[in-house]
C-alpha cells in the first residue's frame, strides 16, 4: 500500500494526537500511524492534568487556539480542583474512557489513523524524508514529518536501565518496540543523565484495581479522590524516589507513604512496590495490579531518546522533520506532551503550506518551557541557563516550575493567563496560518 498526505505523524500518544489535531486546524490532510491498537500510549494509565504549572499550560493553550484536548480530558474529569502531596488545583481523568474519546475526536476532526503501522524505515536525501515504510512495507509519502514516538523502552532499555520489562502500556513484545524517525536519518539522539550513575527514568507510577482495595479505602478514593497511607519504616524506600522520571512526585511523603490517585484505576504513585509488601498492608491484603503486571518489580524506562531541535521543534539537521512529547526534550507529562506536539504539528502543517514557521513568545510559560527543554545538535543546552538532559522539565514541579514562579509566569487565574496570551499577540494563533 502506498499512501500520501501532506502531513504524516508516526505516534499515536497524547504528543501525536495534538500534532494531528493542530495540523488539522490549518486545512491540512494529516494521517497518524500509531504502531499498537490503541491511542494515547502513557496516557492509557496517566490521569492527572492541570496540578500546579500545568493550569497555566492549559489555560495559554485554550487561548492560543488548540485546548481541545484539555476539553477532552475535563470532560471526563473524575474529580476536579483537588490537592495532593506537592500539588494544587489538579483535574484527574478517567483514563479508562479517554482513548474512544480521542479516536472520535479525530475522527470528527477528518485525520486518518493508520493502526498497526509501526515505521521502521523511511528514504532521505540531504535531510528531508520523501516517506517512511511501516514493518509490513507500507509506505507513506508527505511533504513533512511528526516524530511522536516516545522515549520508552525497548525492553532492552528496561533491562540494561531498569529492572527488566514490566509488561507496560507500551507493549513492546505485542506490538514491537518503538523506532524514531531521528534514528532513522541517521542523526544524533540522545539519553536522559539526571539519574546518579545511569540514564533513563522509570515511569512514576503503578495502576491497581480499585475493586481489589478496602472498602473503606475504595470508599474515600471515590468521594475524595486522593489516599494517603503512612507506611511503617520498614516498607520505607526512599531510594525509589531518584529512579522516578516525575520528579514533582519525588518527595518525601511519596516514600513514607502509599499515595493513591482516583483515575478510574487506583494509581500508586510509586514506580514499584513488591506486592507481598504492598499486601502487608491493611485494606491492601487483596491488591492486584493493572499495569504493569510486574508493578511489585519495576516500572518502564524512559528519557532514552531525545532529539536535538529548534524552538520550532524542527529536528537539528532535518529539513522537514519535527518532535513532540519526550523525543523533544527531558518533558515529562501529558500537558508538555500535548503543547509539544501541538507546536510540532502546527509548524509541520506550515512547512507544507510554504509559510513561515510559528516560534511561541518567551513571555508565555509554553514559550519558555520550550526553549528551556530543547538540546542543540551536542546534546547541550539550547538556551543559555537550560540544564538539558540534566533534569525534568515538567509545568507541575522540579526545575522548571520553580523557573515559572520566578519568572512570574504561574497564576491560578485564567484571565490573568488570557490577557497575558493577548498581550504576546498569540490570542487564537493557532487557528489560523
Amino acid at each position: 500500500m502506498k499512501k500520501y498526505h501532506q502531513v504524516i505523524v508516526v505516534g499515536g500518544g497524547w504528543a501525536g494526537v495534538s500534532a494531528a489535531v493542530a495540523a488539522r486546524k490549518l486545512g491540512i490532510d494529516v494521517a497518524i500511524c500509531e504502531r499498537t491498537d490503541m491511542l494515547l500510549g502513557a496516557g492509557l494509565v496517566g490521569g492527572i492534568m492541570r496540578n500546579n504549572g500545568r493550569f497555566v499550560a492549559a489555560e495559554e493553550a485554550i487561548a492560543m487556539g488548540f485546548g481541545d484536548l484539555f476539553a477532552l480530558t475535563d470532560s471526563i474529569a473524575r474529580h476536579r480542583n483537588i490537592s495532593f502531596p506537592g500539588h494544587n488545583h489538579a483535574n484527574l481523568y478517567d483514563v479508562l474512557v479517554a482513548e474512544p474519546l480521542a479516536r472520535s475526536l479525530l475522527r470528527e476532526r477528518g485525520v486518518t489513523v493508520y493502526f498497526g503501522k509501526r515505521i521502521t524505515g523511511l528514504k532521505a536525501k540531504d535531510g528531508t524524508i520523501a516517506h517512511v515504510e511501516s514493518e509490513d512495507g507500507d509506505r507513506f509519502s508527505a511533504h513533512a514529518f511528526v516524530d511522536t514516538t516516545g522515549s520508552s523502552g525497548p525492553p532492552g532499555m528496561c533491562l540494561k536501565f531498569g529492572n527488566g520489562c514490566a509488561c507496560c502500556i507500551q507493549r513492546c513484545p505485542s506490538f514491537g518496540p518503538r523506532v524514531s524517525l531521528t534514528s532513522l536519518m541517521g542523526l544524533p539522539e540522545y539519553m536522559s543523565t539526571r539519574r546518579k550513575g545511569t540514564f533513563g527514568a522509570m515511569s512514576g507510577s503503578c495502576k491497581i484495581y480499585k475493586e481489589t482495595l478496602g472498602s473503606s479505602i475504595r470508599g474515600e478514593l471515590d468521594s475524595s479522590g486522593v489516599v494517603v497511607i503512612p507506611l511503617p519504616e520498614r516498607l520505607v524506600n526512599r531510594k525509589k524516589l531518584e529512579s522516578k522520571v516525575c520528579q514533582q512526585y519525588a518527595l518525601p511523603e511519596y516514600a513514607e507513604s502509599i499515595v493513591l490517585l482516583d483515575t478510574g484505576h487506583a494509581k500508586l504513585m510509586a514506580p514499584y512496590f513488591p506486592l507481598e509488601d504492598l499486601r502487608s498492608v491493611p485494606g491492601l491484603e487483596n491488591a492486584r495490579y493493572a499495569d504493569p503486571l510486574a508493578g511489585g518489580k519495576g516500572n518502564s524506562v524512559r528519557l532514552t531518546a531525545v532529539s536535538p531541535r529548534d524552538d520550532t521543534m524542527k529536528v537539528s539537521g532535518a529539513r522537514n522533520l519535527f518532535v513532540g512529547g519526550e523525543r523533544s526534550g527531558v518533558c515529562v507529562g501529558h500537558t508538555e506532551a500535548i503543547v509539544t506536539g501541538a507546536l510540532a504539528g502546527r509548524n509541520a502543517a506550515l512547512l507544507a503550506l510554504g509559510k513561515g514557521l510559528t516560534v511561541i513568545p518567551p513571555t508565555l510559560a509554553i514559550g519558555d518551557y520550550v526553549k528551556q527543554s530543547g538540546i542543540g545538535p551536542d546534546g547541550k543546552p539550547s538556551e543559555d541557563g537550560a540544564y538539558g538532559l540534566s533534569a525534568s522539565y515538567t509545568f507541575a514541579g522540579s526545575v522548571y516550575f520553580e523557573r515559572m514562579k520566578s519568572l512570574g509566569l504561574y497564576t491560578p487565574d485564567p484571565e490573568e493567563v488570557k490577557h497575558r496570551v493577548r498581550a504576546a499577540g498569540m490570542e487564537g494563533a493557532f487557528l489560523q496560518a
